[in-house]
């Protein structure tokens, strides 16, 4: 004789209500997904490499829409004009967003000022990154095996002060880094002299300036 099927009839309600628990589950989850969709905010991105103190054109720059953290700050997509013309106050990647704090309408080396491209050896280079704007001193150092005749052992060394205006990656093989620095234009021969002469080091200032 067949078994009854009773017992198979008695299951049907808890398989109805899994069912319905997975609907309802599924349900809730493409709500979650079409809220993160509509949650999304049109940003501008940049799309070629943009070098420090470079102009900014409507070919460097392009338009994405991202959930955006509200910690994240980065341009919109309508205020995309108004930074078109203005510098790049850092180096700028494509792929990456575009911040209001890596724009600049400022020229980063002004008038009267002179650009000094110096090199550092991997001894030479600070451990904080060296970003753009940042105040620094040059300092003149004695030749290795000379000695200044005029200077006694206790005179403050010759500074000059500056700011950076950009820093290059490690070149690979030797390490070194350039770091353009703007000074007065009625000092940037005399650190070009001491660049050149080998007698030129790089101090950061403290960050009120002095």
């Amino acid at each position: 004789m067949a078994p009854p099927r009773v017992s198979a009839r008695r299951r049907r309600p808890g398989v109805i209500a899994l069912s319905l628990a997975l609907i309802a589950a599924g349900g809730a989850g493409v709500a979650v997904l079409l809220l993160q969709v509509g949650n999304r905010t049109d940003v501008v991105t940049v799309v070629r490499d943009v070098q420090v103190g470079q102009v900014l054109t409507e070919g460097d720059l392009g338009r994405a829409s991202v959930a955006l953290d509200p910690a994240v700050k980065a341009v919109r997509a309508d205020d995309l004009k108004s930074v078109v013309g203005k510098r790049a106050a850092v180096e700028l990647k494509p792929g990456s967003l575009l911040a209001p704090s890596q724009v600049t309408k400022d020229n980063l080396v002004k008038a009267g000022e002179q650009l000094v491209p110096i090199g550092l050896e991997p001894k030479q280079i600070p451990a904080t990154a060296l970003v753009p704007g940042q105040k620094v001193q040059l300092v003149r150092v004695p030749a290795l095996g000379t000695t200044d005749a005029d200077k006694t052992s206790d005179a403050a060394p010759q500074t000059i002060n500056g700011r950076v205006v950009k820093a290059s990656d490690a070149a690979p093989g030797t390490g070194i880094v350039v770091v353009d620095v703007a000074t007065s234009a009625a000092d940037g021969p005399t650190a070009a002299a001491w660049e050149a002469a080998g007698t030129l080091r790089l101090v950061l200032a403290a960050p009120d300036g002095h």
